[in-house]
């Protein structure tokens, strides 16, 4: 039986690395009875932590999809990763949720990659719920945590429970819209909360933090605020129905708290859930574009409406075939439905068509046939052939395409090579389909040395990949050194001509053009602008230089590395009516541009990360000292719970075996995170 769309809930659960957002997931499966047993991250046995790698590192690396019920309504659920190397999973699982759990670690608070996710979701617009974990640690501190929210996130976050009890005394919450205890006599999952009266010690405390809470949620509901301010009393129906239409639109974060290692919290979480978060029917509707015109379309989510659906992962199963994991939007999908993809909105795919053989309900890596598909629902998909990641799918006569997943660009490359040559063939097929699974990884040949080169998001990323050729493919590799992917800008504004008139095959072939390239704002990248009268180069010759342009980026002309953050603009030129064409539009552009460039003072450009570094007082002299010898700029230090948190920008090049160094100098008591923060000028 599948669930009405009104039911369903479309959630990702998303932290920082080691928040425990596996953990809260497996609870989730245990209590809405999925899992007969609690698997432990741990101990290996987590159920959305599948894969080998995953369960030997402890850490998840790909997103898993499972769906539960809880009170008559569906939940599908994407377990995401924390490490930043993955962060594609966050981003493509992001953009096909309705609502997104963010877990915060209750010793830590904000974290760099509690940032970023963030960051995306707020890119996403997406309602979030809040849930403050491990508050059974020593060093947890709820109101520190929920403060550093306010603090770095500067986001509308809401307690609407507190905690009874600090770290190993931590026994219940405090819900503040019932105003109601809720305690734990153990940590045995099997045994249920029980309702009480708030502790007396905490009454004055529960008090203060609900007016607080009562009043930023009126703050969001000019209704609310009129029943407030006139009876000084709300009904909870009342709070629910504010709070859930605040958190819908996005304008405030409930907070809940708990410790899901020792099973506590849960069920209240559920309960937020399926209360708080919107039905696929109940958030804005989405746009597409016709690929034809260009003319703009609401989707609804309706089963009358036509058929589309975006495939946001691709995944090879355990039995062999390829799993395309799909949001549906709109309209109903049968197994054996001929679908359409048309291709993209630059045109650079065009479109065809694809048969759907089976449609499956997914949980982690198990999978169930199901025969149809409806609007809001998640599932995977067997059969297509050749859609890629971020592609729409639809019907032929109602072509529509979505808006599409944006991959980050990998900063590391290393070679790689078969042990054996026999092996080639073999290396470069499973490479290609590793690259079709993960937007984020890409392969490429060198033609200077003709070796295969891998690239990714860090370290950990690419030894994952090298693993899964050894256990998925038994292919053994030998890879090099690890190398940082420099990119090329400017740093003058220059004009240049290209001209190109030659006679090849009997025919004439003339294109002029006059560019002036400036430097762009750094994180703008290519930007193109035609200033030229379409009487001295007509509109289709104007597409054509941008093409060309766009081409042209992908090989610098100091290093042949790739050309970011830079400005050009058509400005002059001329045609033959009878002798231009494409192609010596084309070549002029691409000439003009490789000229003007090498004028343009062309610098190396590197990736600069944003590095965290929290370390024992006792340690903090010698872990600056040491960032400092690696080109490091220290930008922030704070002092939290005896320790210090140092933020520096540092170039990637030098933090190649950071892990092993810092545990060494510190011994093994200081951590580190980073992430990509921007590219700057290569200092040798």
């Amino acid at each position: 039986m599948q669930a009405k769309v009104e039911h369903i809930r479309n959630i990702g659960i998303v932290a920082h690395i080691d928040a425990g957002k596996t953990t809260v997931t497996e609870r989730i499966l245990y209590y809405t009875g999925i899992s007969y047993k609690i698997g432990e991250v741990d101990e290996g046995s987590a159920v959305m932590d599948w894969m080998a790698q995953e369960q030997e590192r402890g850490i998840t690396i790909t997103s898993a999809v499972t769906t539960c019920q809880w009170k008559e309504k569906t939940i599908n659920i994407i377990d995401t990763p924390g490490h930043v190397d993955f962060t594609i999973e966050v981003e493509r699982s992001l953009r096909v949720l309705d609502g997104a759990i963010v877990v915060f670690c209750g010793v830590a608070g904000v974290q760099p990659q509690s940032e970023k996710v963030w960051r995306q979701a707020d890119y996403y617009h997406l309602p979030r719920i809040v849930f403050v974990n491990k508050l059974d640690r020593l060093g947890a501190d709820f109101f520190r945590a929920v403060q550093s929210m306010h603090d770095r996130l500067h986001a509308n976050v809401v307690p609407i429970q507190i905690p009874i009890g600090r770290e190993n005394e931590f026994s219940g919450v405090v819900d503040l819209i019932s105003m109601t205890a809720w305690h734990w006599d153990s940590d045995n999952p099997d045994y249920p909360p029980i309702q009480e009266d708030i502790p007396e010690y905490l009454q004055s405390e529960a008090e203060k933090y609900r007016e607080h809470m009562i009043e930023a949620i009126a703050e969001c509901d000019d209704e609310l605020m009129l029943v407030y301010l006139t009876d000084g009393k709300v009904q909870e129906q009342q709070l629910h129905a504010s709070l859930r239409k605040a958190v819908i639109e996005g304008k405030l974060f409930p907070v809940l708290c708990g410790t899901a290692l020792k099973n506590k919290g849960i069920q209240s979480l559920l309960d937020a859930i399926v209360r708080y978060f919107p039905a696929p029917t109940e958030v804005p509707l989405i746009k597409g574009i016709h690929p034809k015109t260009g003319k703009e379309r609401l989707i609804h989510c309706s089963e009358r409406d036509p058929f589309s659906a975006l495939v946001f992962k691709i995944m090879t199963h355990i039995e062999g075939p390829m799993i395309y994991y799909t949001r549906v939007y709109s309209g109903v999908l049968e197994s054996g439905d001929w679908v359409y993809n048309p291709g993209t909105v630059d045109g650079s795919r065009k479109g065809f068509r694809e048969r759907v053989l089976r449609i499956l309900r997914l949980h982690a890596n198990k999978v169930t046939q199901i025969e149809r598909a409806l609007p809001g629902e998640i599932v995977g998909l067997i059969g297509l052939k050749d859609t890629n990641t971020g592609e729409t799918l639809c019907r032929q006569d109602q072509p529509v395409i979505l808006d599409t997943i944006i991959a980050p660009e990998p900063v590391i490359f290393v070679a790689i090579e078969p042990r054996s040559q026999a092996d080639q063939k073999a290396l470069d097929e499973a490479l290609q389909q590793l690259m079709r699974e993960d937007p984020t990884f890409q392969v490429k040949r060198s033609e200077e040395t003709s070796q295969t080169i891998i690239s990714g998001m860090g370290e950990l990323h690419l030894d994952v990949i090298i693993d899964r050729l050894l256990r998925e493919r038994h292919l053994q590799a030998r890879i090099g050194k690890p190398q940082v992917a420099l990119k090329e800008t400017i740093t003058q504004c220059v004009t240049s001509e290209g001209k190109f008139a030659r006679q090849t095959g009997g025919r004439e072939h003339y294109g002029h053009v006059w560019l002036r390239i400036e430097p762009n704002e750094r994180g703008k990248g290519f930007e193109f602008v035609s200033e030229v009268p379409e009487a001295k180069i007509p509109k289709q010759y104007v597409k054509v230089v941008e093409h060309a342009l766009r081409g042209t980026i992908g090989s610098g002309v100091l290093a042949g590395y790739p050309v970011i953050d830079i400005k050009v603009a058509l400005f002059d030129g001329s045609y033959h009516e009878q002798n231009s064409s494409d192609m010596a539009f084309g070549v002029a552009a691409t000439k003009a541009f490789n000229d003007g460039c090498r004028r343009a003072a062309p610098i190396l450009l590197e990736p600069i990360m944003d590095v965290e570094v929290t370390t024992p007082k006792d340690y903090t002299g010698d872990v600056i000292a040491d960032l400092n010898s690696r080109k490091g700029k220290i930008f922030n230090m704070d002092a939290k719970d005896g320790a210090d948190v140092i933020r520096a920008y540092m170039p990637l090049s030098t933090m190649f075996g950071y892990t092993t160094d810092l545990r060494s100098l510190t011994q093994g008591r200081a951590t580190f995170s980073m992430e990509l923060s921007h590219y700057g000028e290569r200092v040798s």
